[in-house]
């Protein structure tokens, strides 16, 4: 290529987003190559020195050298450090393929903020320079099932196979799941492999296989850190890492924390079961369970714990720790 190449990934969908960005490392080839030409890097604690060394390294045996950089609006988010960024763009080498990959809340339609920084920034390049923007937003609750069917078709037939999801299967597990697509591509190929990619999967298959009782788990694990019980909550936690998917975890406790604070906000505003099902787009089995947990919590302190989950998960995506113990951390810190 003759020019750099800039992606600026973003929206709610975190595992598409990754998905993305792992294709891009596929593409890199031999990954023991690959390796030494690619940096990632965060936004919320960004270097300027290090981004520069990055994009601008020649590369190492190979054509390219990746550069991600998350959480740039944190970076990037006044008019001053957005000229800056304009102006870095337009100085890269023409070997570097630059990736921003913003992970959203709300959509970017919903998010002022966000919405008018990308504008901008798309708006800002000389013409040297291409930004390319592609959109990623999680299936809402009644498009998710519609989602996992095509999932499932997709995974299927990477092996072949002609096997589908019944819909009553796929609606099961999309209550399960509630709008996280990680867990929902990990449930969908421990299905697959259930039924031998033989036959469709069932809403039998779905109750005997799927993330219930992990679930229920990770309900007793919050309850635990809530009372303050850290033996409990170190017994609980080694069983969930003994038998569950590390990022499957990870993925239902961050969830479970998100929904509690929204739970507890529509809570303390007055509302009951009805106003958090639709605020929340849940089942109102799962919304009973909610209500009850959230009263053992109070706002801040729900706030505090969810914040320092996605400080744990920034450490995670950057490699300065692992699930495992961002979760022991976690305990620690609550149960201490």
């Amino acid at each position: 290529m003759d020019s750099p190449t800039v992606l600026v990934l973003y929206g709610t969908d975190e595992f598409a987003i990754d998905q993305t960005i792992r294709k891009l490392i596929v593409a890199m080839g031999d990954p023991s190559i690959a390796e030494m030409n690619i940096s990632h890097l965060d936004g919320h604690n960004l270097n300027m020195n290090d981004l520069n060394t990055a994009a601008n390294a020649i590369p190492f045996l190979s054509e390219r050298r990746l550069v991600t950089l998350a959480n740039p609006h944190s970076a990037y988010k006044g008019a001053k450090e957005l000229k800056k960024l304009s102006a870095f763009i337009e100085t890269l080498p023409p070997t570097t393929t630059l990736v921003l990959a913003e992970y959203l809340d709300s959509p970017a339609n919903k998010n002022k903020s966000f919405y008018e920084w990308l504008q901008k920034l798309a708006k800002a390049q000389g013409g040297k320079v291409t930004v390319q923007t592609q959109e990623f937003n999680m299936p809402g609750r009644r498009d998710l099932p519609g989602w996992i069917i095509r999932e499932t078709k997709k995974q299927a037939e990477a092996y072949k196979k002609h096997i589908k999801i019944d819909p009553a299967a796929a609606a099961r597990l999309a209550e399960m799941v509630g709008e996280n697509t990680r867990i929902a591509v990990q449930e969908i190929g421990k299905l697959l492999e259930y039924v031998d990619f033989e036959r469709n999967v069932t809403v039998e298959d779905v109750e005997k296989v799927s993330i219930v009782s992990a679930q229920q788990d990770v309900f007793t694990l919050v309850d635990a850190l809530g009372n303050k019980n850290g033996r409990k909550a170190q017994n609980v936690l080694q069983q969930l890492v003994q038998n569950e998917d590390p990022f499957s975890l990870w993925g239902m406790v961050i969830r479970q924390f998100r929904l509690l604070v929204q739970a507890r906000e529509v809570m303390d505003g007055g509302g009951g079961q009805d106003d958090i099902a639709r605020e929340l787009h849940a089942h109102p089995f799962v919304v009973g369970k909610l209500m009850n947990q959230a009263s053992g919590f109070d706002l801040k302190s729900l706030e505090e714990i969810y914040h320092r989950l996605l400080e744990l998960d920034e450490g995670i995506k950057t490699g300065q720790a692992t699930i495992e113990l961002a979760l022991d951390m976690l305990v620690v810190e609550l149960c201490g």
